[in-house]
């Protein structure tokens, strides 16, 4: 008798988008495009989260052109980390997919966190190989990078990489409140403090075409100082990251994959 030919997963890829016009179109397509090599059975799914644009009416075409894609409206901006919790609510396959609606990452490159995905893995997290920002983005960025990854402890490389393909049973133990820009660290550290096992792998950031960041100006910058001390004293000082996920009996490893010479830039 034959042996039984495992079942290839299913797969729901999901885009965050606030005025994302110029944009969500062509990511949706190709991740249509994407996802239908890797597995007969996934859908797309447009987060819109209160676009002012022509957001909205580009992701409800997409839905009538495509039978894989679904659109979510809300009615109001609830901030990049409630477009998040709703991508994830919303996810009904085995695997869930992420990345912004602004195109600063490639979903083709989906493919290469796929190939990554082996049975003892959970999370295959991105990391940028060369940040594609204006340089006070950039050293912004790495200054933020350093100190939330020494505040909260994290051992991945890049936690603002948001390219992201993770089990989807990891949110029947990880539960995120967040809905502003801090979720990712919400999320990374509930991971990690879960035990569930974490590989990297190198993908290309682009510098975004379409739009403006919602982050780079003062207030932001200081209403994130202040939302990240607030997840830092709930998370490692009081240590509620641990408290709200279940024990998992294995140790918690994360393996970075160094960018192939073919993909350096």
């Amino acid at each position: 008798m034959a042996a039984d030919v495992p079942r290839t997963p299913s797969l729901t890829v999901f885009f965050p988008a606030y005025n994302d016009s110029g944009t969500i179109e062509s990511l949706v397509i190709r991740a249509v495009q994407v996802a239908s090599r890797l597995t007969p059975d996934f859908e797309v799914i447009v987060v819109n989260d209160g676009s002012s644009d022509t957001t909205r009416e580009i992701a409800d075409e997409l839905t009538r052109t495509y039978p894989q894609v679904r659109a979510i409206h809300h009615p109001k901006n609830r901030g990049y980390g409630g477009a998040l919790r709703t991508g994830f609510a919303a996810a009904t396959k085995d695997l869930i997919a992420y990345t912004d609606g602004d195109a600063q990452y490639d979903p083709t490159e989906l493919e290469a966190l796929w190939q990554r995905l082996t049975p003892d893995v959970d999370v295959v997290n991105g990391y940028k190989i060369s940040r594609s920002d204006p340089i006070h983005r950039i050293v912004i960025g790495r200054v933020y990078h350093h100190a939330v990854k020494l505040l909260f402890r994290l051992r991945v490389r890049d936690v603002d990489c948001d390219f992201r393909l993770m089990r989807r049973e990891i949110f029947n133990r990880v539960r995120l409140e967040r809905d502003t820009g801090v979720i990712c660290l919400e999320m990374m550290r509930k991971i990690q403090d879960a035990g569930f096992r974490i590989v990297e792998v190198p993908v290309h950031h682009y510098h975004r075409t379409h739009g403006q960041s919602q982050f780079f100006n003062f207030r932001r910058v200081f209403s994130t100082i202040v939302d990240v001390l607030k997840l830092w004293i709930h998370l490692v000082v009081l240590g509620g990251g641990r408290q709200s996920a279940h024990v998992l009996l294995r140790n918690p490893t994360i393996r970075s994959t160094p960018p192939p010479e073919s993909i350096k830039r």
